[in-house]
């Protein structure tokens, strides 16, 4: 671009003589005149008069030169530049003082004195670096949930977005194994109980790692059954400072409903949902009538909880070496569970199957549909929602059977910690499946701490919060469009409006 001041801009490094001169020698750098104002240049201001050049000796502020101006802010500007680049640790200014020597000339002399402020693009960087960011996840209200279950020690901590979704901001899981043996002594034993505070510890590390508006931490079926149940939860808040609830069958099925509350199908009547777990398996029977909503809680017609779970059940048959016999042993079992734990209404559940589907949410049904995928390694946004067909989970049964302990521990979707409990998922999969057979299965990578974070969000109005909000918003945008729209409407009529 040219400048209107200086002709025509010249190359980088040139002048317009031809010359060459580094940034540093350059006479803007210095803060010299440059060569057109060491010529008397002669202005028009007024009626015609001519206003005195630059070097005259009427003051520029009683005559504004615009022009000179101008220069002196760009050059001002290009040497603040380049003393914050050259000396950012410059702590010192320097002031010019005019002292009349004795022959009455006038000296400039300079003296330092210490900088008060930094300059002022610094204190705006300054201020812009330290502000706090705006969507820093430690500064905003989140909720977290953790599931101590018979084999896995879960942890969720999320944040509320829109209607019925939250976004999860850190988790946590490992295989603790906690109902190790609890069958056959009905106590937890020691080596159980420390990979459980182990991992505890870690979930509690994180917990205070975040700014938790709520959180709820629940225990299941192992510290239901075990006599010293209680004695290990006492023994958790002494070494990890977490204070866990024993919850019962009831609240452990309806929080399972509510963490798969937005994988139902829209057009179904009717689901079965089961949470195979640990040590027990949860049953519930949800039944859609006009009053549909989105609590899908309410919607149970009936539940069940059954006293067996993938660990009970391989070490009452064994879960390395699993026959097509040993199998069948194992879903006769759960077929008598079924039968002499679930209500009659339950029993006596037969939906229409063209609107009826099952709905699982386990380890269990979530390797299937790695192992139907044919994943390299698990990926639960691909299994998350996926929808298994009969003959899917049929091919997918037989191929397991097929496998010894070694297969199954190699695969990547199953690994050497599930090896040994898949078969017998499946054989509580398989009963439920020949109970209330269905032509699809969907697949959920959720349960109790979906379940958790849902009731607390809900309970706490966060999402009724964030639609009144929304929905003021929109209304303030919608009066200021119309007030607009009137006003550029009466400006029309009136023959005023420019266009």
């Amino acid at each position: 671009m040219t400048d209107p001041m200086r002709g025509e801009k010249a190359p980088w490094g040139e002048t317009r003589n031809g010359g060459h001169h580094s940034h540093s020698e350059s006479k803007s750098a210095r803060g010299e005149v440059p060569a057109e104002f060491e010529k008397p240049v002669q202005h028009r201001n007024g009626e015609g008069k001519v206003a005195p050049s630059p070097d005259s000796n009427v003051s520029s502020q009683t005559e504004p030169n615009r022009k000179r101006k101008r220069w002196k802010k760009r050059s001002r500007r290009k040497n603040s530049n380049s003393d914050a680049h050259s000396a950012p640790s410059l702590s010192t200014s320097t002031e010019q003082t005019a002292l009349k020597d004795g022959d009455g000339q006038t000296k400039i002399t300079e003296k330092s004195k210490p900088q008060k402020h930094a300059p002022r693009h610094q204190q705006h960087n300054q201020k812009r670096h330290n502000r706090p960011h705006r969507h820093n996840n430690h500064q905003q209200p989140l909720y977290a949930a953790l599931d101590l279950g018979t084999n896995n020690c879960r942890l969720l901590i999320a944040k509320p977005m829109k209607a019925g979704q939250f976004r999860v901001v850190d988790a946590f899981s490992r295989i603790v194994r906690l109902g190790e043996g609890l069958a056959a002594t009905g106590r937890l034993s020691d080596g159980a109980m420390d990979r459980a505070v182990g991992a505890l510890k870690i979930c509690a590390s994180k917990l205070a790692r975040h700014n938790i508006r709520k959180y709820r931490l629940i225990a299941t079926e192992a510290c239901r059954q075990a006599i010293n149940g209680e004695a290990f939860l006492s023994r958790v808040k002494r070494e990890t400072g977490l204070d866990l609830e024993i919850i019962n069958r009831e609240t452990e099925a309806r929080l399972a409903v509510s963490g798969c509350a937005s994988l139902v199908d829209r057009d179904t009547q009717s689901v079965i949902l089961f949470d195979i777990g640990g040590g027990s398996s949860e049953i519930a029977a949800i039944q859609f009538d006009e009053r549909r909503t989105q609590r899908l809680a309410n919607h149970i017609k009936s539940w069940t909880s059954l006293p067996v779970g993938v660990v009970t059940l391989s070490e009452r048959h064994g879960g390395k070496d699993v026959t097509q016999q040993v199998f069948d042993a194992m879903v006769d079992e759960v077929d008598q569970l079924i039968e002499t734990t679930a209500p009659q209404n339950m029993l006596d559940f037969s939906p229409d199957i063209d609107t009826f589907h099952l709905l699982g949410t386990s380890g269990t049904v979530t390797t299937l549909a790695g192992l139907h995928l044919n994943l390299p390694r698990y990926d639960r946004r691909r299994v998350d929602g996926l929808w298994l067909q009969d003959e899917d989970v049929d091919k997918m049964l037989h191929q397991l059977l097929t496998w010894d302990i070694e297969t199954r521990s190699a695969n990547p979707c199953i690994g050497p910690d599930r090896s040994d409990l898949v078969l017998a998922g499946c054989a509580i999969m398989q009963s439920i499946r020949k109970r209330w057979p269905s032509n699809k299965m969907r697949v959920a990578d959720r349960g109790l701490r979906e379940g958790l974070l849902n009731d607390m969000m809900a309970k706490d109005g966060v999402w009724r919060r964030r639609r009144r909000r929304r929905n003021s918003h929109g209304q303030n945008r919608s009066e200021n469009s119309s007030s607009a729209n009137t006003n550029t409407n009466a400006q029309i009529n009136s023959g005023k409006h420019n266009e």
